[in-house]
């Protein structure tokens, strides 16, 4: 009868190692899919990184004197093609952001340009990346929201705890961007 105790408790045990195999993987599940979420959109922000040059040039054929719009477009470019963590690269392209609806604000002032094919072309492309950009920080945002849930809720939280895992940041409009452009004639 001595070892009917030993048998229940090892039984026990193995639950438990199990189960916090099971939470451990379920972590690292859930940190894989809001790590392929930020790829995504760096996928499409690089692709905006790329039709950026092509349509500063066409506004600046057009638009000479404006110059401290087109430095702005290229100095967040610029910033947000080398940002080192996600959190920089999210707050250098909310910036970039920013500067591309300048842009186009200040390409209203251009009826030449406004009909011009190329920046038409330019701008539909851009239109076309913001939106996928848009899906893919929606993505993002819900991958992280199911990993920090889960990284928060009991029992789970002990073993990530443990294992030394941290919440994903979100991906946010910052305050500035909430504001609607004002284009003049």
């Amino acid at each position: 009868m001595g070892w009917v105790p030993l048998v229940i408790l090892l039984g026990i045990l193995l639950i438990l190692v199990i189960w916090c195999m099971s939470a451990y993987n379920k972590l690292i599940s859930f940190s894989v899919r809001v790590d392929n979420g930020w790829s995504q959109i760096d996928v499409q922000l690089k692709k905006r990184f790329d039709l950026v040059p092509n349509l500063v040039e066409t506004v600046k054929g057009y638009a000479a004197h404006e110059k401290s719009t087109l430095s702005e477009v290229t100095k967040w470019r610029s910033a947000a093609m080398n940002s080192k963590t996600p959190e920089e690269a999210m707050a250098n392209n909310a910036k970039l952001s920013k500067a591309i609806v300048n842009l186009f604000a200040t390409a209203e002032q251009y009826p030449d340009l406004k009909a011009n094919q190329n920046f038409l072309d330019l701008q539909a492309q851009l239109r076309d990346l913001e939106g996928k950009i848009a899906m893919s920080r929606q993505f993002y945002n819900d991958t992280a929201m199911k990993y920090n849930e889960y990284l928060m809720r009991f029992p789970s939280n002990l073993i990530a705890s443990a294992f030394h895992f941290e919440r994903k940041k979100y991906f946010e409009v910052e305050e500035a961007d909430r504001t609607v452009p004002q284009v003049k004639f």
